[in-house]
């Protein structure tokens, strides 16, 4: 098992305002939780974003894929889901997928990110992927989590996180046909 590294974006090394500008639209709050204090609502504990109900919650050294991973939960969510959401995002395996998916596509949103910087990102974090990386499973093995992505995307509960995301930085996201290879 290879060493897992902990160099990887915080919260601080981009600042909160492109995060809270990214996901205010769709009524995810984000909240700064002081340097030292715990994270309500965080599954992981120690430097993870944590969920409660409407709410993401942050410190300056949480990880920036931490938040859009959790975020990613939040917006595949519907209402009633996120009415009693408190700690776990729950979802199922193919949810997960998606997530990951959805929080490389994010990363493209915020300056000094990008879906480069999430594959390591993620890689050096511990994401575990058949294929060994973020990258190639993004590139060669993620059809399904792009399916089920492009699912929850159509479903009713998402019907303004599509219109958000067609006038947003991201609006390749409902076709996802887009050659990434890059």
């Amino acid at each position: 098992m290879r060493p897992v590294k902990r160099d990887v974006l915080r919260v601080c090394d981009i600042g909160w305002r492109p995060l809270c500008d990214l996901f205010s639209p769709y009524g995810l709050q984000l909240k700064l939780v002081e340097d030292g204090k715990a994270i309500p609502g965080s599954h992981w504990g120690d430097d993870e974003a944590g969920l409660i109900a409407y709410e993401l919650f942050a410190r300056p050294d949480t990880p920036v894929h931490s938040v859009l991973h959790e975020a990613g939960h939040w917006l595949l969510m519907d209402d009633e889901r996120r009415d009693r959401l408190h700690t776990d995002a729950g979802g199922n395996s193919a949810e997960e997928n998606a997530v990951c998916y959805l929080q490389i596509l994010m990363a493209d949103c915020l300056d000094g990110v990008g879906r480069q910087r999430m594959f390591e990102d993620m890689d050096s974090w511990g994401y575990s992927f058949r294929l060994g990386s973020a990258k190639r499973w993004f590139h060669e093995d993620a059809e399904d989590a792009k399916l089920t992505l492009l699912t929850l995307l159509g479903s009713d509960h998402n019907k303004s996180l599509n219109t958000i995301y067609i006038q947003g930085k991201i609006s390749d996201i409902l076709t996802l046909n887009r050659d990434y290879s890059q």
